[in-house]
C-alpha cells in the first residue's frame, strides 16, 4: 500500500500469509478526566487498524506534556486510561517516547496484522452496496457545548462512552462478511469520509441524513450556533463534490460535517450481505445503521445527501 490512496494506515507484506499495518495518531484532551482523555486518545489511535481489516499487535505510546503546568498524577491517570483500552484491544504496550511541550497531547503508535487478501481500502465500493455505520455522530458538537457549559453529565457521559469504545467488536463481525470498502470517521465528518470513498472508488453515494444516528442533544446544540470551526471547513473543502438536497435542514448539514473524535466504522458491501451484517451486529449487541448506499459512477467522486 503506497501514498497514491488516502487510507487510513500504511500496509507493507511480509509473506503470503502476513502483513503489518502501521499507524500513528495522537490528540490534545477532549475531556477534563484524564482516564477519560487516555482511553479516548487509544481507541482513537487503534482504530485505524480496524478500519483496515487487521488485528492491532503492539503499541507505543506518544506523548507531549508540560510537566511545569500540569502535575505528573494527570500523566499517570492518562496513561493508565491508555493502558486499559490497549489491554481491552489485546495489544501489547512495548514503549514509547515523551517530550516536554507546553501543550498536552497523547496517542499511540499502533502495529497491526492481517492476511494480504483480507485487507480493507476506502477504494473498492461497487454500486448498489449498502453503506453501514457503527458509531452515532456529533461528538464535535458536544465538545463544544461542552466547552460553552450547556451539556448535561448525561450529554457528556454518552459522548466519552461514544469516543472511548473500540471498533474491536465492529471489526470482527465485519471480518465474516465480503466488504468492499472501509474507513473510520474521524476529522473530515462523516459526509468527508463519505466522500474519500466516494473518491477513492470513482462513485456517488447517497446520505440518508435522516438515518444517521447522533448524540442526544446533538441537534438541539447544532441548531443554536454550537458547531466547531471545522465543520463549516469541512462543508466548505468538499463543497465542488457535494449536492445538498434542499429539504436538509441546516442543522443536520452541520451535523453531516462535524468533525469527529474517535468514530465509528463506515463500510460498505453488497446489500444481501448488509442484511446479514446488520442482523450480525444485532445478534452481538453492537450498534450499526444503514445510512446510505452508492449509486453510479462518479470520476471525480460525489456525495449528494438528502
Amino acid at each position: 500500500m503506497g501514498l497514491d490512496s488516502p487510507d487510513d494506515a500504511g500496509v507493507y507484506k511480509l509473506d503470503s500469509q502476513t502483513a503489518l499495518i502501521q499507524t500513528l495518531d495522537f490528540l490534545t484532551p477532549v475531556t477534563d478526566d484524564p482516564y477519560e482523555f487516555g482511553q479516548i486518545a487509544a481507541a482513537n489511535s487503534l482504530s485505524d487498524v480496524y478500519a483496515m481489516g487487521g488485528e492491532p499487535i503492539t503499541v507505543m505510546n506518544i506523548v507531549c506534556f508540560p510537566s511545569t503546568d500540569l502535575g505528573e498524577d494527570i500523566l499517570a491517570e492518562t496513561l493508565r486510561g491508555g493502558l486499559d483500552k490497549i489491554n481491552e484491544s489485546g495489544a501489547i504496550l512495548v514503549g514509547g517516547h515523551s517530550v516536554d511541550d507546553k501543550e498536552f497531547k497523547y496517542g499511540l503508535s499502533v502495529t497491526g496484522i492481517v492476511h494480504p487478501d483480507k485487507v480493507l481500502t476506502n477504494t473498492a465500493a461497487q454500486i448498489r452496496d449498502t453503506i453501514i455505520l457503527t458509531k452515532p455522530v456529533g461528538t464535535g458538537i458536544m465538545s463544544t457545548a461542552i466547552k460553552a457549559k450547556l451539556a448535561s453529565t448525561e450529554n457528556i457521559k454518552e459522548s466519552v462512552a461514544v469516543m472511548s469504545m473500540l471498533n474491536k467488536g465492529a471489526a470482527k463481525v465485519m471480518s465474516q462478511f465480503d466488504i468492499n470498502a472501509c474507513t473510520d470517521v474521524t476529522g473530515f465528518g462523516l459526509a468527508g469520509h463519505l466522500l474519500e470513498i466516494a473518491k477513492g472508488s470513482k462513485k456517488c453515494i447517497t446520505l440518508h441524513s435522516e438515518k444517521v444516528p447522533m448524540l442526544k442533544n446533538a441537534l438541539d446544540f447544532a441548531n443554536i450556533g454550537m458547531v466547531p470551526a471545522g465543520a463549516h471547513k469541512n462543508r466548505t473543502f468538499f463543497k465542488e463534490v457535494t449536492h445538498i438536497d434542499m429539504g436538509v435542514d441546516r442543522a443536520l448539514v452541520d451535523l453531516m460535517f462535524d468533525p469527529q473524535t474517535s468514530g465509528g466504522l463506515l463500510f460498505s458491501l453488497n446489500k444481501k450481505e448488509g442484511e446479514k451484517c446488520m442482523e450480525k451486529m444485532k445478534s452481538d449487541g453492537l450498534n450499526a445503521w444503514v445510512i446510505g448506499e452508492i449509486t453510479r459512477d462518479s470520476d471525480t467522486g460525489f456525495l449528494n445527501i438528502i
